[in-house]
């Protein structure tokens, strides 16, 4: 599962206000969106909407096509480009909409001309994801507007598609396989980004941690984030997104260890906390692997912070199974919950397994909300008292190195970097005294 998903719908900031592109899914579509919006600034694009559309479940797609209609009534001239994960997967789906007018697949929505007039290129251009085999040294060749958090943050684009096929899984095929950004790309890049003023970087992709083993010599993300911060010393910090707990290398449990600058919170795609249904998940990991590589982690850098996703009602899930999950939470002291409702996604193994009643699983996903609500209560108790260095969002709202959400008061530029003591919290994030 891609980076961060989230299904709810953004857009971009508008270099042209005659263009807009709407966002689904996870933070890899929201960085892609930006290079979109570019794109379609210097092919020329004018009076348009360009949905980047997600495919990770049913309700994603469904809101895509909704605000495709919705787009359509709006703005009754426009031309309505569907681009992203939906579209790569099924593009008939959107070709028979009357509304839409031209359908791009993953692989050429950022490509130069995808959105300049072409009057004789066909309305469908989806091409077979699975044969783009190159290094995708044009990830990270686009420079953003500005960062998707304003001038807080900005993301790199380090990795795209997946080699692994977890039963539950449509986004391989509207990624494609695994392919890398050259290390030396993603260096010059971050350069880059540290001139324009950005004081954090977030590594993303589909599957970073599989991250150079098309490269030759199948360098780690490990070696990555080590030449990174090691070739970039003006960068204050280093943060990674979502990884699996599979495949954290040597190099990189290092730079947990040793490198202050690599920011201690790690997200990690965890799925189910229950053996049985993670080996139906095909997921290469078990209960006591998690547990053991946050044991781990915790032991070389006792202040990171864990996030997770985790799926409720997978197919066969027995109460037991998702008692296994729930208590998951807890004993990993997880701080940061991403928690989905199982989907069925067509053509996936998962789709044909015996299904749990459809009440039950919106029951146990809100189970695991409240779950997630209370550890992340847990995780901001842990943090009254402690002096914390965090990065300014916007007016009065900073993010900690571990991830932890805090407001604070007086004035101070996104970007910034500010200290603080925590001295309360409520039910989602820390209040801080700064400190001079």
């Amino acid at each position: 599962m891609a980076d961060g998903f989230d299904i709810i719908a953004s857009e971009c900031g508008e270099l042209d206000a005659t263009v807009k592109v709407v966002t689904f899914g996870c933070r890899l579509n929201a960085y892609e969106s930006e290079a979109i919006q570019a794109r379609a600034a210097s092919d020329g694009l004018s009076d348009a909407v360009i949905f980047n559309t997600c495919a990770v479940t049913a309700e994603a797609v469904r809101q895509a096509r909704q605000a495709i209609r919705r787009a359509r009534r709006e703005r009754p001239g426009a031309r309505l480009i569907v681009t992203g994960c939906a579209a790569q997967i099924d593009p008939d789906a959107f070709a028979t909409m009357d509304e839409v007018d031209v359908v791009l697949g993953n692989a050429i929505k950022s490509a130069p001309g995808a959105y300049a007039d072409q009057p004789e290129a066909p309305r469908v251009r989806v091409n077979d994801i699975m044969s783009v085999r190159e290094t995708a040294g044009h990830l990270v060749g686009e420079k953003l507007i500005g960062g998707l958090d304003g001038r807080a943050r900005a993301y790199v684009e380090v990795q795209n598609g997946c080699d692994h096929r977890c039963t539950f899984c449509i986004i391989p095929f509207g990624r494609g396989n695994s392919r890398s950004a050259a290390a030396g790309e993603v260096v010059e890049q971050i350069r880059r980004l540290c001139a324009d003023g950005f004081g954090e970087v977030v590594l993303t992709g589909v599957d970073i941690t599989s991250w150079g083993s098309d490269l030759p010599g199948q360098p780690t993300l490990g070696q990555l984030v080590a030449r990174i911060l090691k070739l970039v010393p003006e960068l204050p910090r280093l943060r990674l997104s979502s990884i699996d707990a599979a495949e954290i290398d040597a190099d990189l449990m290092r730079c947990l260890a040793e490198e202050p600058r690599l920011m201690p919170h790690l997200h990690l795609s965890l799925q189910a906390g229950d053996d049985m249904i993670l080996k139906r998940m095909k997921r290469r990991h078990s209960r006591a692997d998690a547990l053991s590589l946050i044991e781990r982690v915790r032991s070389v850098r006792p202040d990171v912070a864990f996030g997770c996703d985790l799926i409720a009602g997978f197919p066969t899930e027995t109460e037991a199974m998702f008692a296994n999950t729930l208590s998951l939470v807890e004993e990993a002291e997880l701080s940061f919950l991403h928690v989905f409702p199982y989907s069925p996604r067509p053509g996936t193994p998962a789709a044909r397994m015996p299904a749990v009643a459809r009440a039950e699983v919106k029951a146990r996903a809100a189970r695991l909300r409240a779950a997630g609500d209370a550890a992340l209560v847990r995780h901001l108790d842990r943090q009254v008292g402690r002096t914390v260095r965090c990065i300014v969002e916007k007016p009065s709202v900073a993010r900690a190195e571990d991830f932890t959400e805090v407001v604070f008061a007086g004035e101070a530029v996104a970007g910034e970097i500010i200290t603080g003591v925590v001295a309360t919290r409520d039910h989602r994030r820390a209040q801080i005294n700064r400190l001079p």
